[in-house]
């Protein structure tokens, strides 16, 4: 026998007994942010240790109203760049003392009742990413006192916090690059264009082509989607009039338009057909697509996000609506034009 107590369910209760504290100290050991003496703190883990103890998150926040968790929403994860997003929110709410919980959606109606079943769960907050939320769903959860904030999609109307990248002047310097770099059939894959990401930067992209008195050889809908994507590049490259240039809405899209190119097609990028893409996502760096991309600042965006959540969630402040600019990322996908610098 290691000396564990031998009951069904150890709790705090048990544990103050053992360490000799009241149930009030071992509340406050486990409680992020709240003050005990070392010695104190040292008694009760010493205590929890010996008995198996697990505190029972839930419980408390039906004490506290605080769980210390966020919920996090989101569409898909093929895209590379959303995992990494995943990694750095788990990280940057671990180090102020919170966790996520993370639910899968899609951009339909289940996202309202992915929300409604979060907010049973007794979140501090909800970071949606991926997904695009109503007014209705939002005022929802700000009737329930659950702050919302929307991770790289952005609304045209209400008060819902917003982090994204500038998408806008983004996708104008890629216009920039390449009519600079000498091309004049300019297409654009576009991401969802039911989506403020993927409106947006076809709409810089638009004005960015604009000021060079160029106008786009087509704007075609990939849906932030592969295979979408492929058979686009494919149409519009298989005869002769094609584009010598594609904006591609984000780089996952932008990989596999470079291998239909290459593979299906025979043609050479850059020689043939310049690609650029958006995200800057690591595979963007690999020998084998070295792409030259817009980089989301996804570290910034990061930061941004948690930032305005906690202190939403801890001080009341108010929503705010957050573009972070990312840069041009130059490398071997696309021409440059003689002396270019971003």
């Amino acid at each position: 026998m290691d000396g564990r107590l031998m009951v069904d369910k150890v709790t705090s209760s048990d544990v103050a007994r053992r360490a000799g504290v009241s149930q009030s100290a071992v509340s406050r050991v486990f409680t992020p942010g709240a003050s005990a003496s070392a010695t104190t703190r040292n008694k009760v883990m010493k205590a929890a240790e010996d008995l198996g103890y697990r505190p029972n998150t839930l419980a408390r926040a039906m004490i506290t109203g605080k769980s210390r968790v966020i919920g996090v929403v989101v569409a898909y994860l093929e895209n590379q760049f959303y995992p990494m997003a995943l990694e750095y929110l788990d990280r940057a709410l671990k180090e102020r003392g919170y966790h996520i919980l993370l639910f899968m959606a899609k951009n339909d109606d289940s996202v309202g009742q992915i929300v409604e079943e979060l907010m049973s769960y007794q979140v501090d907050g909800i970071i949606t990413a991926s997904v695009d939320m109503s007014n209705d769903i939002a005022k929802r959860c700000d009737d329930a006192g659950i702050p919302v904030i929307m991770f790289n999609r952005g609304q045209e109307t209400g008060d819902l916090a917003q982090v994204t990248s500038d998408n806008v002047e983004g996708a104008r310097a890629v216009a920039h690059f390449l009519a600079s770099a000498g091309h004049k059939k300019i297409a654009h894959i576009s991401g969802w264009q039911d989506s403020s990401t993927g409106l947006e930067r076809m709409r810089g992209f638009v004005e960015g082509l604009k000021e060079h008195d160029l106008a786009p050889f087509t704007v075609e809908d990939g849906k932030y989607n592969q295979q979408e994507a492929s058979a686009i590049a494919r149409k519009l490259c298989s005869v002769a009039d094609r584009p010598d240039a594609i904006f591609v809405g984000n780089d996952h899209m932008a990989f596999a338009v470079m291998d239909t190119l290459r593979f299906e097609l025979g043609l050479s990028v850059p020689n043939d057909v310049s690609i650029v893409g958006y995200d800057d996502v690591p595979i963007a760096a690999w020998p084998a697509y070295d792409l030259t991309t817009i980089r989301q600042p996804i570290n910034k965006m990061v930061t941004a996000t948690v930032d305005v959540l906690l202190a939403r969630i801890e001080r009341g402040a108010a929503s705010e609506r957050i573009q972070i600019p990312g840069p041009l990322k130059i490398r071997g996908s696309a021409r440059k034009p003689k002396g270019f610098t971003t």
